[in-house]
Formats: C-alpha cells, sequence, structure tokens
C-alpha cells in the first residue's frame, strides 16, 4: 500500500466523522488536564503527546476502506485493516518526533529564548519523524511485514 495524498478525501468525510474525531480529541484533552491537576503538569503533559485524534482516524480510515473496497466489488476487511496499521504506523513515528520536540522545549527553554526554543524543537521534531519515516522506507531498522 502506497501513502497518498488525496484532496478530495475531505470531501467524502462526513460531519459526523468530524464531530467523532472533535469528540476524540477533545476527551483526551481533557484527561490530559484532569491529569495535569491531579498529578502535576508534568505528568499531564506527557498524555498531550497522545495523538488526539488518532483513535477516530483510525477506526474512520478502516471503514473508509472497507466501503471502497465494497465498492468496488470486493469485500476483504484486511485492506481497511492494513489502511489501519499504516495509519498506526505513522502516528507512532510522529510521536515519538513529539517526544523529541517536548524533551527539546523542557531542556532549552531555561537557557533560550522561546522563539529559538520552538524552532530548535520544530527542526528537531521534523528531522526525526522524516528519518523514522525514511528508515521504514527503506525497512532498515523496522522489521514487520509491509503492506
Amino acid at each position: 500500500m502506497r501513502v497518498s495524498f488525496d484532496l478530495a478525501a475531505l470531501k467524502k468525510t462526513t460531519w459526523r466523522e468530524y464531530a467523532i474525531r472533535f469528540l476524540f480529541g477533545g476527551a483526551v484533552t481533557v484527561i490530559a488536564g484532569v491529569l495535569a491537576k491531579l498529578y502535576g503538569p508534568a505528568f499531564g503533559g506527557l498524555f498531550l503527546a497522545f495523538p488526539a485524534i488518532f483513535p477516530a482516524s483510525a477506526t474512520l480510515l478502516e471503514k473508509h476502506q472497507r466501503e471502497k473496497n465494497q465498492a468496488a466489488g470486493t469485500s476483504r476487511a484486511i485492506r481497511g485493516r492494513q489502511a489501519a496499521a499504516l495509519d498506526a504506523r505513522g502516528a507512532a513515528m510522529g510521536s515519538v518526533g513529539l517526544a523529541v520536540f517536548a524533551l527539546m522545549v523542557w531542556k532549552l527553554l531555561p537557557s533560550w529564548d522561546g522563539a529559538s526554543t520552538v524552532g530548535a524543537a520544530l527542526a528537531t521534531w521534523f528531522v526525526v519523524s522524516f528519518l523514522l519515516w525514511h528508515m521504514r522506507k527503506r525497512r532498515t531498522f523496522f522489521r514487520t511485514k509491509s503492506f
């Protein structure tokens, strides 16, 4: 399965699906806020690195892929699961990059100004995420079956 970018997919998404994503994202943010209130901001902040809309997007992606296969005359649900798994891998790689971003901000902010800190952390996030994606594409580090 090739990863692609399709703006036409935005028209296929229903308002109900957007609402589900919004509710999942809001719920994760509220949980992180409650945990920060109970156990401190350092603990609660860890949960903000969770990709808030991933649970909704993975299930909706699987549903869309299943519907697409049914429209084409194939009823294999496996392709939808593969698409959701691919989305999960991307979210995991992005989360590693986001954790590196948070680490950079945490370490640099006391000694650097805000703009420089965010710029350096953003560049580091991009490099880490890109390298993980590139390693996955080349299969140099990850030893999983390719879809």
